[in-house]
């Protein structure tokens, strides 16, 4: 018999609750087109009735399509069980006409006691009367039990009479709730197996990740009997964030044999994780499970040498499956293995000896030993393989530099850069200003090579990374430096190292320019020396 289980994405609600996150309506409708494409079932809004942004959303989404998804608002119960009729919050709900709306109520006597002052039967009366309102409009009604699995652990008969009163009243769902996020897998399935003894309306989940456990309890509740789970893209939300979908819709398919309504294409996952945290403004986290950038990336030799052999040796699941990519690192673990394949994936031959690769790997691991990081600097890399087989020298030979800092008590600040370097034996002599040394170095590079390889006009710096290496020493410390360049198409990452920042940022900035240079000549396969 096939297992089914409803999505529902919180997003645009909970997930904004994330500290550092903000939405326009305009953000928040083309995640919603976004999350439609995928394939959830139900997408939670907002709150129309607790701030006007959630209430302009639900006006500006009533004039687009969604193919598969349906819309929820979200709220809470009434504040009075003789007001229901004319709660400002119930009525916000209905004037936001989605076909769902998602209602809390409270579950833990702790919380209705305390934070409203209600007795049993008034809280009781209270989700009755809530839930009843919303379905005699036609509304499809989800009851999340808010703190349910802390109100169970302190009354479970008190925290399962509120549950069936939702059940009673004809919510479409029942959703368990842990609030507070501080649940265990065993304390979940528990107590679901015991709902499920006294409730026959469809359970869902809803989990915080206080105790890094949302996923964990998300899936345990679903193996358990629930049918509808609720999460965020990435596992954003307040404080720790939610259950994070990008790592629960992987697990429950490919390993827990569940479907979904609509069959959704796993390959998209890491483009729609990846395109949400860029419309949040977050960089994606690169440890992400499933969908980060090292997620399949292997820097040991020893592993490295196995997964060429059969990937499943150190990889749980084939990341294309989920649109992710295996990455090879070169670093001081490496090994041959290594070697040959960043090779292979830079389109680069080498020798099959193994003498070559030794002798590079030997190279990486001294350079390493100094302090470079070729694992986030590929572009480097790159050039260094590429000079071992005498295809790359530089473009452009530093003769002279020199940088002026000015700045005073009244915190005007300017820098200068002096260069001179030498092009195809001819000498450019020029110089710029800056916010910074490194931005005046920068500009000036730039300024002199234009003349000889106006290509670069499109590249820029768009990342500055600065590492203390030896804090021991302090300001004698050597220091890594990695700049990210850009020319609008691609990025790519360079490094330097030094005990003096500038010579370091230096030596990162000159690479990253004959990285863009070896590729474009790599590209055309003309030397550029005779192009100008």
């Amino acid at each position: 018999m096939e297992k089914f289980v409803e999505l529902f994405d919180t997003t645009l609600r909970d997930g904004t609750q994330g500290e550092g996150i903000s939405l326009t309506v305009r953000d928040k409708i083309q995640i919603c087109h976004k999350l439609d494409d995928f394939g959830i079932d139900i997408i939670e809004g907002g709150w129309p009735g607790s701030n006007p942004r959630d209430a302009e959303f639900f006006t500006a989404v009533k004039n687009e399509n969604f193919l598969h998804s349906k819309l929820c608002a979200f709220g809470s119960t009434a504040r009075y069980p003789n007001k229901i009729d004319s709660d400002p919050n119930l009525l916000a709900l209905l004037k936001a006409e989605t076909p769902y709306v998602s209602i809390f109520g409270k579950t833990w006597r702790f919380h209705s006691q305390k934070s409203l002052g209600l007795s049993d039967e008034e809280n009781e009366e209270l989700i009755y009367k809530s839930v009843k309102f919303l379905k005699s409009f036609g509304k499809k009604v989800i009851f999340d039990a808010e703190h349910f699995f802390d109100g169970f652990k302190d009354d479970e008969n008190f925290a399962l009479k509120m549950l069936k009163a939702a059940e009673l009243a004809g919510a479409e769902t029942i959703v368990l709730c842990d609030t507070n996020g501080g649940s265990l897998p065993s304390e979940i399935s528990f107590a679901i197996e015991k709902v499920k003894t006294e409730i026959k309306t469809p359970i869902g989940i809803h989990a915080h990740n206080d105790g890094d456990l949302a996923v964990a309890n998300s899936l345990i509740a679903i193996e358990n009997g629930a049918v509808h789970v609720q999460g965020t893209i990435n596992g954003v939300g307040e404080r720790c964030g939610n259950a994070n979908l990008i790592s629960i819709i992987p697990n429950l398919i490919l390993k827990m044999n569940y479907k979904t309504k609509k069959k959704i294409n796993l390959q998209s996952l890491t483009l729609l994780s990846n395109s949400v945290s860029e419309m949040m403004n977050l960089n994606p986290n690169s440890r992400a499970p499933f969908v980060g950038k090292s997620a399949f990336a292997h820097k040991g030799g020893i592993h490295v040498s196995a997964v060429l052999k059969d990937s499943k040796m150190y990889e749980h699941l084939d990341p294309k499956l989920i649109g992710n990519s295996q990455r090879v690192l070169v670093s001081d673990l490496s090994g041959q293995s290594n070697i040959k394949y960043k090779a292979k994936e830079l389109g680069v031959e080498i020798d099959e000896s193994s003498e070559f690769s030794k002798k590079l790997v030997s190279k990486i691991k001294e350079l390493e030993f100094q302090g470079y990081q070729y694992d986030g600097a590929e572009a480097s890399f790159e050039l260094i393989l590429m000079n071992e087989k005498n295809e790359f020298s530089p473009f452009f030979k530093t003769i002279d530099s020199k940088v002026y800092t000015f700045f005073d008590n009244e915190q005007h600040k300017q820098a200068e850069a002096v260069l001179k370097i030498e092009v195809n034996g001819e000498i450019e002599h020029t110089a710029a200003e800056g916010d910074g040394p490194v931005n005046a170095l920068d500009n000036a590079l730039r300024k002199a090579l234009l003349r000889f390889y106006p290509e670069l006009t499109d590249t820029k710096l768009v990342d500055y990374k600065v590492r203390v290496l030896d804090e021991k020493e302090a300001t004698a410390a050597r220091v890594r430096v990695l700049i990210e360049s850009s020319d609008g198409l691609e990025t790519w990452t360079t490094v330097g190292v030094s005990t003096n920042i500038i010579e370091a940022s230096w030596q990162a900035l000159c690479d990253g320019l004959n990285y863009k240079l070896y590729k474009l000549n790599k590209m055309i396969k003309v030397n550029p020396q005779k192009n100008n």
